[in-house]
Formats: C-alpha cells, sequence, structure tokens
C-alpha cells in the first residue's frame, strides 16, 4: 500500500474509489467500507484510496496509533492510503470546498464510500447528505453504509475504547476483529525485571487507550514472526508505585537487543490484576507462576 502524506503530495490516480473515515481501530464497521472499496476497485479496474485523518478530529484517545492503523488498512488491500493532518486550517474548511478542491479537482475521484455517520468539514457541517447533494454537480458516486449493530448497540470506536478501558477484552476483540493489541517502543527502563531473574522489554506506547492493570498472556508481534510471552501493566506498587503506567513484557525463549525497535503486543488472557508484594523474592516467585500459566495458555512446554 502506498502511504501519502497531506493534500499537496495527492497524485491522480485511475478512477479513484475513496473511502473516507477516521478508521481508529479499523474495526468492523470499518473493514465493511474498507473491503467494499477494495472490491468495487478491483470490479472497475479501478484505484482503491482510503482517506484518513492524523490526530482525531474529535480530540479522542486514540485506539491505534497511525502506524498501526495503517498497518491494518493495508492488510485489507487498500492500494493508497491519503493521511490528512487535521489542524486548525484544515477544520476551517468548508465541507462543499473540501469536496470541491480536494475530492473533485486534487484527488478527481469516482466513487466516495462514508458511514452514514462520518462527519467533516468546518463545524463537522458536511455529512453524507451532503455528498449526495454535490455528486451530480461533480459527477462523483456516493455510497453510504448504514450504521452497524451488534446486539441492538452500534459498533463505534467511542464504544471499544469504553470496553477496554473497563477491561471487556473479548468483547472489544470480536468488534476489531482482532485480539485488543498495542504498538509500542521498546525503551530503556530500569532492568528491575532483570535483577529478579526475568529481562523485560520496556514499552513506550504509541496510542493511549491501554488494557486494566495486571499480568496478560500475549502475543508478541516482531519482524513479521508472532511469539508469546507475559504482559505486565501498572504501576510497580511493590516498588516505589509510580503515577503512570509502565509496560512489560517478557518473551518466551528470546535473547535479542531489541531497543529502539517496535513490537505489538496482542492481549490474549488476563492471568491477574496489579498486586502489592512484600518483597522482591515474593514477586519473582509469582512472576515464575505468571509465566507458567502464560504458558499454557499457549500450550507450551
Amino acid at each position: 500500500m502506498k502511504v501519502i502524506y497531506g493534500i499537496s503530495q495527492i497524485k491522480k490516480f485511475r478512477r479513484p474509489v475513496v473511502a473516507l473515515g477516521v478508521f481508529d481501530g479499523v474495526h468492523l464497521a470499518h473493514r465493511r467500507i474498507l473491503k467494499e472499496t477494495v472490491r468495487i476497485a478491483r470490479r472497475i479496474k479501478a484505484t482503491s484510496i482510503a482517506m484518513t485523518f492524523w490526530p482525531h478530529p474529535q480530540g479522542e484517545d486514540s485506539l491505534y496509533s497511525l502506524e498501526h492503523r495503517l498497518r491494518l488498512i493495508s492488510q485489507l488491500g487498500i492500494d493508497v492510503c491519503i493521511v490528512i493532518r487535521f489542524n486548525k486550517a484544515f477544520s476551517r474548511i468548508a465541507p462543499e470546498e473540501f469536496i470541491k478542491q480536494i475530492l473533485v479537482k486534487k484527488l478527481r475521484a469516482y466513487y466516495i464510500f462514508v458511514g452514514r455517520n462520518f462527519k467533516f468539514g468546518e463545524g463537522a457541517r458536511g455529512d453524507f447528505i451532503t455528498l449526495n447533494r454535490l455528486s451530480c454537480l461533480y459527477n462523483f458516486k456516493v455510497k453510504v453504509f448504514n450504521v452497524m449493530k451488534i446486539n441492538h448497540r452500534p459498533v463505534s470506536s467511542t464504544y471499544i475504547r469504553r470496553l477496554i478501558t473497563k477491561g471487556n477484552l473479548n468483547k472489544a476483540k470480536k468488534l476489531l476483529c482482532q485480539p485488543v493489541s498495542i504498538l509500542g517502543t521498546v525503551i530503556r527502563g530500569t532492568s528491575l525485571g532483570k535483577r529478579l531473574g526475568f529481562p523485560t522489554a520496556n514499552i513506550n506506547p504509541h496510542h493511549e487507550v491501554l488494557p486494566l492493570s495486571g499480568v496478560y498472556a500475549v502475543n508478541i508481534i516482531f519482524d513479521n514472526k508472532i511469539l508469546n510471552g507475559l504482559c505486565y501493566i501498572g504501576t510497580k506498587p511493590t516498588f516505589r508505585a509510580q503515577s503512570s503506567k509502565n509496560i512489560e513484557v517478557y518473551i518466551f525463549n528470546f535473547n535479542k537487543d531489541i531497543y529502539g525497535r517496535n513490537l505489538e503486543i496482542q492481549f490474549i488472557k488476563k492471568l491477574r490484576k496489579e498486586k502489592k508484594f512484600t518483597s522482591g523474592n515474593t514477586l519473582a516467585e509469582q512472576i515464575k507462576k505468571d509465566i507458567s500459566k502464560s504458558q499454557r495458555v499457549f500450550f507450551l512446554p
């Protein structure tokens, strides 16, 4: 997938079929739009394009970082993703001007796919009605997707954020079509895990929405390989508790220098809540038990 950053970098493509949206989380409803964009584009020998916005126009905490989002969009077969930086200047563009100057003149959109609840332009005044109204004038087609519901509840990034922060990872997984995960960079920590006998990778997450504090059995995606391990999220109460959450991952049967590299951590099962222990030794004993539990999750010896 080719990624284009900024309006000025937009090129001309063959009969662009354009999916408009923030696509934070690339959840079930987003995937329906993006997959249909790919299907139609291939059928008419056109270019499938996703146009997304960063940072979040509503100022929401992100489910996924931009890099993480782009990875998932690419996996769905989209040819090109255009990333529009959402700043004050862009937020002042009237919906009609966005359609005329960007979608029509710049991109020459042939087909535009959009969710019924997607808003755009100054004051979020633009919607699918605006697109339909101007489609005849500028000669493009519009396909509107109704809000997807599961058990009478709309599938939305807002709802998924709430599920994750309340610890309901199984429900969130179903809506995301994959395990809840974070993408982050390995940074240097205090080497506390190493001193306890369990060297861990400290993770600086690229996005804000994190699971609750605790210990989890996790998949770790590194260099396109899936590894297994244990992840701790919390404030280290056994020692000097910190105000912000730490994320540490212990990778089974792994011994490489990965400082500065990116890891995706997929949360498979929560093993226990965060707990304060009486000493480092008792914590080390508990970590051994946590590792054993995690290995059983993955049917490892």
